[in-house]
């Protein structure tokens, strides 16, 4: 009898513990996401511990086995996961997503930015789709530029779709936008520029002005001709966005929807009515087609233009200033009839 039960002992007993650990084994290296959820992102942003984080993954329960995550990062000595944006995929174990954390094998995030008013705004849309903060940003950003310094700055980032890693740096991250910059202009595209007679940095002036002029892509290349005409003449741009440009300068957040004659005598250097030439910078951060739009202006002779009230978002052009009198005439109508004073 003691002999059967010694025997049974000892089957049960070593067959116990070969479950137990297989069990064991399978919590920490088998597959524990839970399908319903994965693929599963989580933002670890800096400082944050192992323990707020495996609260969350307990909060949208993301393992299955969640007891065995703890465990095995306790044994690895993981207090603090390094920050960034990572993805959690069901063919994850406990021990794949602790040594994840433990390596920041975090995933790169898609930021797309579109034009914008400033530097400040640049860097406001670009903070809130990364770690960083917008001061951060924007100081990075005012980090002088070859080839666009100064007021020509608004120029040297290229609105586009980038990848980071969530938590880039302020310099890497507007590194990186300047070199798409760069990479833009090619040598053909620079040579294209000096035969118009402009820098590429002048060229994104120009092409500020023809993005704020028109929303229309296929309006867009006749008026840059337009200006490229005016400028060979030597005469003045003379450009409502830039006098809007000046007034907002003067009285930020001003809304303009009517240019007034008293608004063309401002004295401000972005003023194309009142200075000669291009200003000394963008009034908007030029995006890819509007620089496309001047490199590529077909030819044309006309020197004048208005906004047509016969085709809401397109120009009237004209070559002789007694014809733009006229079409300036039916769209002042058309803003009173709008009731649009201002």
């Amino acid at each position: 009898m003691k002999k059967g039960i010694v025997w049974l002992f000892g089957i049960l007993i070593p067959s116990a513990l070969i479950y137990i650990v297989w069990l064991g084994y399978g919590v920490l290296f088998e597959p524990n996401v839970n399908k319903d959820v994965a693929p599963y992102t989580l933002y670890v942003k800096e400082g944050i511990s192992v323990h707020a984080v495996y609260a969350q993954l307990l909060s949208d329960e993301v393992l299955d086995e969640p007891e065995g995550f703890l465990l095995i990062a306790n044994r690895k000595g993981l207090e603090f996961p390094k920050p960034g944006h990572y993805i959690i995929t069901e063919d994850m174990s406990s021990n794949s997503v602790v040594n994840m954390f433990m390596a920041g094998l975090q995933i790169p995030v898609k930021v797309t930015f579109t034009g914008a008013s400033s530097l400040a705004e640049v860097a406001g849309k670009l903070a809130v789709q990364l770690m960083q903060d917008s001061s951060s940003v924007l100081r990075a950003l005012e980090s002088p530029r070859k080839g666009w310094e100064g007021d020509m700055s608004l120029g040297a980032y290229l609105p586009d779709t980038y990848e980071f890693f969530w938590n880039a740096g302020p310099e890497t991250i507007a590194e990186k936008i300047y070199q798409n910059t760069i990479e833009f202009w090619t040598p053909s595209r620079i040579l294209l520029a000096e035969e118009l007679g402009l820098t590429p940095a002048e060229l994104g002036t120009l092409a500020s002005i023809v993005m704020k002029e028109s929303h229309k892509p296929e309006d867009r290349p006749l008026v840059a001709r337009l200006y490229l005409n005016r400028l060979d003449k030597g005469m003045k741009l003379q450009a409502d966005p830039t006098v809007i440009y000046a007034l907002q300068r003067k009285s930020p957040g001003i809304q303009v929807r009517r240019v007034l004659r008293k608004d063309l005598k401002i004295v401000d250097p972005f003023n194309t009515y009142y200075i000669k030439g291009l200003p000394p910078g963008p009034i908007c951060v030029p995006e890819k087609e509007a620089l496309l739009a001047v490199l590529n202006a077909p030819l044309h002779d006309y020197l004048y233009m208005c906004a047509d009230p016969d085709k809401i978002g397109y120009h009237a052009f004209a070559n002789s200033y007694n014809e733009h009198l006229r079409n300036q005439r039916k769209w002042t109508r058309y803003l009173n009839r709008q009731n649009i004073y201002r």
